[in-house]
């Protein structure tokens, strides 16, 4: 494995542990799901192609887990800026606050930091360049050059290197806050959470698909290894 790679790229590298829990939560089924095209052009993602009736049910129940398996908890939830991620997490929002009234008295109601979505820009959809618009069947055609080299960027796509350097000094950055949460929700898209959870593995960003996929609405915990490594068929 290639640490020269990596360590320019992850800035989690020489974290030996985190400050608070982390948790990714890709938004619920989109319209551009629906269609089967890729939308990753903030232009136009972050007013169009939000959440489908389908992936509103699945947000609703993502609050739904989240304040059960949070209880107790104080969570801050950053957002992506594209519309079908800040309603997914909006309906976590909203999750969380009709916990913490009902529970006001009690010790298991979540609370919700600042209570509100954050929003955050280095959350966002990596880009697909010229495939941007185009049918979702051709992202194995980007993930085919990922596999090679992180750096890419083929189709005018953002390089994997890219969505990990601006993801993960987002991480460092939101240690800050561990005086004020006990966990953070990171709601934002498929292949900019595959790449975070392999920044919190410390592997090659290449090695980005061999994590198990990321299903809509389903809250996953991040768990930070404490050295580099490769995937276990590397």
């Amino acid at each position: 494995m290639a640490l020269r790679s990596i360590s320019s790229s992850n800035a989690l590298l020489e974290l030996p542990k985190l400050s608070m829990q982390y948790f990714v939560l890709r938004h619920g089924q989109s319209l551009a799901n629906v269609e089967g095209i890729i939308s990753s052009d903030p232009s136009i993602s972050t007013v169009q192609h939000g959440l489908s009736e389908a992936g509103q049910a699945q947000a609703r129940r993502a609050g739904q887990d989240v304040c059960q398996q949070l209880a107790g908890k104080r969570v801050a939830i950053w957002s992506s800026d594209f519309l079908r991620a800040r309603e997914t997490a909006q309906h976590v929002a909203d999750a969380i606050l009709k916990s913490s009234h009902t529970h006001h008295e009690h010790e298991h109601g979540v609370s919700l930091y600042q209570d509100q979505v954050l929003l955050e820009t280095r959350l966002r959809e990596r880009f697909f360049g010229t495939l941007n618009g185009g049918p979702d069947s051709e992202y194995p055609s980007v993930w085919k050059y990922d596999a090679l080299d992180s750096a890419h960027e083929e189709f005018g796509v953002e390089s994997v290197d890219s969505v990990m350097t601006r993801t993960t000094q987002l991480v460092t950055e939101l240690n800050a806050y561990d005086q004020e949460v006990d966990a953070c929700i990171l709601v934002a898209h498929g292949d900019v959470l595959q790449i975070i959870q392999t920044a919190f593995q410390k592997w090659d960003g290449r090695y980005h698909r061999q994590l198990p996929h990321l299903d809509t609405a389903v809250l996953r915990p991040l768990h930070l290894s404490p050295q580099p490594s490769s995937p276990p068929s590397i």
